[in-house]
């Protein structure tokens, strides 16, 4: 099921695909041996894809990151892409749980996360002599509260899709024309995303998580979100998926898998899911120091 409401093939910012395609190609063209920050999602699978077919696979490395904050069915999905699509893979171990400022879980959580990820990622590009990191970060991504992006500048690390100005709807929709399995894929940001601000992140709480969402998928769910609020699980449907589960005859069984992972309480909430969401609760000087993003065109 699509993330989007549009078709791929309805993607339209006023652009030409040539000209975008073009564009991105002369940025990854331009790069050298390229390190890809990779997590299966459709950004940077596409990316990873995109870059081997510019660059040739022998000067390109897709890194995926395994921690806790990663669910062992997203990680088994990014494996078999990368081996789909004869993509070289490293699978490194990233310690972000050991990290006071990370596990806090303040509203720079995602910078923590990202400035271990990339401080890894840098040591090995030195070890196998690579040109540059480069990570799935699209146009649309610079519009909301992203603290990686720091992260990624503090770095070095380029962001060719968001430099080249193709948005998600052009992620989606050059991935199907590749005829890439992931193109619909929905967003699945870490497992770490799910926690409230304030609530420590623990290995227990990431298991709880994970364990509530397989479940809910093997029941049927495909856009969804299960937020942790302690005891509390809060229950986000995609908006087009609401109709078939707002129902009495699901709402035990959606409770007894959710229960059945540790929680006390299972809530739905209202207003269906929405990325970011657990970013409403963020003061507005907060959002608005991150304002300022990577320019695109």
């Amino acid at each position: 099921m699509m993330e989007h409401s549009t078709t791929p093939s309805g993607w339209d910012n006023g652009v030409s695909n040539d000209d975008v395609k073009q564009k991105l190609t002369a940025v990854l063209g331009d790069l050298g041996r390229v390190m890809v920050a990779y997590s299966g999602g459709v950004d940077s699978a596409y990316l990873a894809y995109a870059a081997c077919a510019t660059l040739g696979r022998e000067n390109v490395l897709a890194v995926l990151a395994d921690s806790p904050s990663l669910a062992r069915s997203q990680m088994r999905d990014a494996v078999a892409f990368a081996e789909e699509n004869d993509i070289p893979l490293l699978i490194v171990n990233t310690r972000e749980m050991e990290h006071e400022a990370y596990t806090r879980n303040d509203a720079q959580r995602c910078f923590h996360c990202k400035d271990e990820l990339f401080e890894v990622l840098e040591a090995e590009r030195l070890k196998r002599g690579m040109d540059v990191i480069v990570y799935g970060l699209n146009a649309d991504d610079t519009k909301d509260y992203r603290p990686g992006h720091g992260a990624a500048a503090k770095h070095s690390v380029r962001a060719p899709l968001a430099e080249a100005g193709l948005d998600k709807a052009a992620v989606r929709a050059f991935s199907a024309e590749a005829g890439l399995r992931v193109w619909d894929k929905p967003a699945s940001a870490c497992l770490s995303s799910r926690i409230e601000y304030g609530r420590k992140v623990t290995p227990e709480a990431l298991q709880q998580v994970e364990s509530a969402e397989e479940a809910l998928r093997e029941l049927g769910l495909v856009r969804f979100r299960v937020r942790h609020h302690g005891s509390v699980a809060r229950i986000e449907i995609a908006p087009e998926e609401m109709a078939d589960w707002l129902s009495p005859r699901h709402f035990k069984g959606i409770s007894d898998r959710v229960r059945a992972a540790g929680f006390r309480y299972v809530s739905i909430d209202c207003d269906g899911y929405r990325s970011g969401a657990m970013n409403e609760v963020l003061p507005f000087e907060v959002l608005l120091a991150a304002a300022g993003g990577i320019k695109t065109p």
